[in-house]
């Protein structure tokens, strides 16, 4: 167990400081004005030694060897408010607060509540029809580069970029840092595999492009669609010459109703 007064960084947590000099102090050396709060980085000495500070207090209160706790340097935490367009056709999709805390060794934990002002009707109708496509289809889908080298999508692909999206969007999660975020590029292939249960399965090969170093990804995407339950896939991504992860993952998605952040064969 690490020591309980080792200089570790503080918890993720957004600390506020309202800093009071002292008044017998010709010069402050506390660079913020009395009286005003200011956000403090968490692996900030001061950030550290204050939480400390609390943390010998609620040990001391909870008079137990078996409840002490102590700091670990998990990672940052971010509390986001901002504004979202439909994936599919650029519209206004309303707003979301979220938390993001990034941890050091897993992938990041997540709150996030958006505004519901799309109409949920048509979505779902659009999320049905594409459904009841696939899953009346004697002939799978077979798709490649989607968008093609121009950047351009055929009106007829935007429901299985969509499902790309959707599934591609867990892999991004689980790699995500603080330091490194992810896009899907393209998707290079695409082939539905005909079940005859109400599922519908999709094999991707999909490009994950990795900022801020401009890496290339490719990982394989194995997905099952049933309507109005969790996406299931299992997936492996490559670099050059060597297999970095692979994982499963499943979690509620829609293909019609993908939310954008402006950035830019088998």
């Amino acid at each position: 167990m690490p020591g309980l007064g080792a200089a570790l960084p503080a918890a993720a947590l957004l600390l506020l400081l309202s800093s009071f000099p002292p008044a017998a102090a010709e010069q402050p050396l506390w660079p913020f004005a009395p009286g005003v709060m200011h956000a403090l980085n968490p692996s900030d000495r001061q950030a550290s030694k204050a939480a400390w500070v609390a943390l010998h207090y609620a040990n001391f209160k909870a008079a137990s060897p078996s409840l002490l706790r102590f700091i670990q340097g998990v990672g940052m935490k971010y509390y986001l408010h901002f504004t979202t367009d439909d994936y599919i056709n650029g519209e206004n999709a309303g707003s979301c607060l979220a938390t993001v805390l990034y941890l050091k060794r897993s992938p990041p934990e997540v709150n996030i509540k958006c505004a519901d002002i799309q109409d949920k009707k048509q979505i779902q109708e659009q999320d049905n029809r594409f459904y009841q496509y696939l899953q009346h289809r004697t002939k799978p889908i077979i798709a490649n580069d989607i968008p093609d080298s121009h950047g351009n999508i055929a009106h007829a692909h935007l429901p299985l970029w969509g499902l790309a999206v959707a599934g591609g969007s867990f892999i991004m999660l689980k790699k995500s840092t603080e330091n490194l975020g992810y896009f899907l590029a393209q998707v290079k292939a695409v082939k539905q595999q005909i079940r005859k249960n109400n599922a519908v399965e999709l094999e991707f090969m999909i490009l994950l492009h990795e900022t801020p170093t401009q890496k290339i990804y490719p990982c394989y995407m194995h997905l099952i669609w049933i309507l109005d339950h969790p996406l299931t896939l299992k997936y492996i991504c490559t670099s050059v010459n060597h297999w970095l992860e692979d994982g499963s993952g499943q979690d509620y998605g829609s293909a019609a109703g993908m939310f954008h952040e402006k950035e830019g064969n088998f």
